[in-house]
This record gives C-alpha cells, structure tokens and sequence, in this order.
C-alpha cells in the first residue's frame, strides 16, 4: 500500500485523519506523513490499514522474505492446497466452497501459481480469472519478477486469455489494459518451449499437445490446451 492509496481508502471511508489514525493506533501526524510519502508505510501496519479501511486487495504489501520461500517449495499437494485457498479468498467463484485464507496480493498470488511446476488443473483454470478481476494490481512488480524468474510466457498466455474473457464480458476499459500488459510481455517472450503449470506431462502428452494446442498456447511456446470459452468461472 502506497501514501496515496492510504489517503484514497481512508476517504473512501470517510474518515479524517483523526478517526483513521485512532483505528490504526497511530498519531494523526505520522499517518499525515505516510500519506503524503515521507515515511514508508511499514509492512503490518499496511496489511492492518488494508483490512480496516476495507481498501482492495491489490493494496495488500507484497511478501518479501515469506515470498522467496513459498516460490521455492517442493510440496506440490501443499501448493495447490495454499492457492486454492488464497484464490477463495480473493473472491474465485471456482472455490467458493473452498475455506479461503487471510487474503494476499493479487500480484503475488499470481506469480507464487505461475512459478510452480505442477498445480492442481483447477487452479491453473483460476488465473485467468485473477489476472481479469485484479486488472490494476502491481503490473510494475509482477512483469520485473516473472521475468527474473523465466515465466514471462506464462505470464503473458494468461493475461492473454483474460484479455479475451474482458470482451466477452464487455469491458472495454479491462480488454485495453490487459492487451497492452501482454504486448509488453510479448517483446521479451522466450522462445523455449514450457507448459502451464503441468511439467510431469508425458512425451506422448507433449507430442498430442504440440500438434492441437490453440493458436494463443502455441504463440507463447506453452504446451497446454487451455482456452478462453472453456473457462465456466473466469468471468464470475
């Protein structure tokens, strides 16, 4: 959460400075100074100002330390059970059955799913979804560390099919910003081959693949059949 993301949930609120600083259990001068940028908004002062002030999901800090870790586990059933749990939380219509966890950022929900090397095919069917309803989240983050990571292509199919459910679902305003994220993508697109999520798939698996994916999964070197219109959740 940014000074001015602050200010716009406080007063979306309405809440003075006053009323605000009393809940989060600041002075009104020190929350002046983070909402104007002068002191960098602490971690868990952020999480608590996102949760009191009701303000987005997308406002949520991103984990730095817990963040590494998470993208390095090896416990596939453990991943998939996190994500589907943190997609819940964030409102994934495909879960709602689902007990969600304390809600994360978006962007980091994201990139933790993109990063791992085998999920739960449900869950890989949620991220088009994500990358549609949380359009705004942190684009200047996510597009750096997907690229640090190689996952670029992955990145890019996906906002791919989401700009693609945005003119199905008539959104006009979402369709742009998400085609212009993928023409950003797509000028670093790598040209190895990778697949979804899914790297236990068979040689067989792979070789029926390359010869039926869809026109977008082949643009992105990504081994997967996943299309826009089979996606029964993505625009709920």
């Amino acid at each position: 959460m940014k000074g001015q993301e602050l200010k716009e949930a406080r007063l979306q609120k309405g809440w003075t400075q006053q009323q605000a600083a009393g809940r989060l259990g600041v002075t009104q001068a020190y929350l002046s100074m983070l909402e104007h940028g002068v002191r960098a908004l602490p971690h868990g002062l952020a999480r608590k100002a996102a949760q009191t002030l009701q303000a987005p999901p997308t406002t949520l800090p991103l984990r730095t330390e817990t963040f590494a870790a998470l993208l390095s586990s090896a416990d596939r059933a453990r991943v998939s059970e996190r994500l589907r749990a943190e997609l819940a939380a964030l409102g994934y219509p495909g879960f709602a059955h689902v007990r969600g966890s304390a809600q994360h950022n978006p962007a980091e929900v994201l990139l933790s799913a993109l990063n791992a090397s085998e999920l739960d095919s449900r869950v890989v069917e949620g991220l088009p979804w994500l990358v549609l309803r949380y359009a705004d989240m942190d684009w200047d983050w996510l597009v750096p560390n997907a690229k640090l990571l190689d996952r670029q292509n992955r990145l890019g199919f996906v906002t791919a099919l989401a700009s693609q459910l945005a003119v199905k679902s008539n959104d006009p305003k979402r369709f742009q910003r998400l085609q212009e994220h993928a023409g950003v993508l797509d000028r670093s697109r790598l040209a190895r081959e990778d697949t979804l999520c899914h790297d236990s798939l068979t040689e067989a698996e792979r070789n029926w693949l390359r010869r039926n994916r869809p026109a977008e999964a082949e643009h992105w070197n990504l081994l997967t059949d996943m299309k826009a219109e089979n996606l029964p959740h993505a625009t709920g």
